[in-house]
């Protein structure tokens, strides 16, 4: 390919963006940032690249993350294992202090600091700060071994009830992107580890965001997990129902499905959940024709 062929087809690809940079200028965008992409340095370079040419282009980019892998890694390491029912962490005592040294003192500091680096302007926060996020205790009741609904005790995981977004909207205002960490005050002080899908949900949806994206480490939501080619490229709200009882949405997928539901219903544009190993994901999804996750609409 001689040097005219290759300007020839980047200056293709700026032409196919340039419609949905005109139509998303000016929106906001929260951004739910996790998995693998978050361990891969060449993959957290990507995103944040990715964040601030949204930023650039007059999009209001808010990024929540959570820290799965890192919080595992940082339990084995002193010992403790992980417990999960039904996609969501145990969280004792202990293992909240060191989710909060993961998040808040770890990812959250790297994030800002390479977004500032590249020339962004970043702001860190957790969602105990200006009261961003209030949760109470979740309940949790699952079935047992003889059919009856019995309680679960998560411990200190929250169930947000309250978003008051007035320090977002002050920032992004101000032209700051915000990078939330997934922590939420209780009404006594306590500290509450809050799912992070969820927490991008409620922020969207306090936002009305025009877009919440959910990267993960799957295409997408696929009909047959052992066929990676049956990527559902896009789900209504009356089909949800349907794909839970098929079993085709299970496991760690459930709480990002109970989040894009929640969020069409109090007004978000649309719901992305989409494979955050795939280099400049969010510019597929966003910027091109075709995408590469998938959509949940109304």
């Amino acid at each position: 390919m001689t040097p005219i062929e290759e300007g020839i087809g980047k200056a293709g690809v700026l032409v196919e963006a340039l419609p949905y940079i005109q139509k998303f200028a000016g929106k906001t965008v929260v951004i739910k940032y996790g998995g693998h992409a978050m361990v891969d340095p060449v993959l957290k370079e990507s995103v944040m690249l990715d964040i601030l040419l949204l930023h650039s282009v007059g999009i209001r980019p808010v990024l929540v993350h959570g820290g799965g892998p890192e919080i595992n890694a940082m339990l084995k390491k002193v010992g403790i294992e992980s417990q999960f029912v039904k996609g969501l962490r145990v969280t004792d005592a202990q293992t909240m202090e060191i989710a909060q040294m993961v998040l808040l003192g770890k990812l959250n500091t790297e994030m800002v600091s390479m977004l500032n680096r590249f020339g962004g302007k970043s702001v860190g926060l957790s969602g105990k700060d200006a009261q961003l996020l209030l949760a109470t205790k979740k309940p949790l009741q699952i079935p047992n071994s003889a059919g009856e609904m019995e309680e679960i005790d998560l411990g200190l995981v929250g169930e947000i009830h309250t978003v008051t977004p007035d320090i977002l909207h002050t920032l992004l205002e101000q032209g700051y992107i915000p990078v939330i960490s997934p922590v939420a005050s209780g009404e006594n002080g306590e500290t509450f580890n809050v799912n992070a899908d969820t927490a991008a949900g409620k922020i969207a949806e306090a936002l009305s965001a025009d877009k919440l994206l959910l990267l993960t480490d799957v295409r997408g939501i696929l009909r047959d997990v052992a066929a990676p080619d049956s990527l559902i490229s896009t789900i209504s709200r009356n089909e949800i129902d349907v794909l839970v009882e098929q079993g085709v949405l299970q496991g760690g997928m459930l709480p990002k499905v109970e989040c894009a539901v929640s969020a069409l219903e109090q007004g978000v544009g649309s719901v992305h959940i989409l494979d955050g190993r795939i280099r400049h994901a969010v510019l597929l999804e966003l910027f091109t024709d075709g995408g590469i996750g998938t959509m949940f609409k109304d």
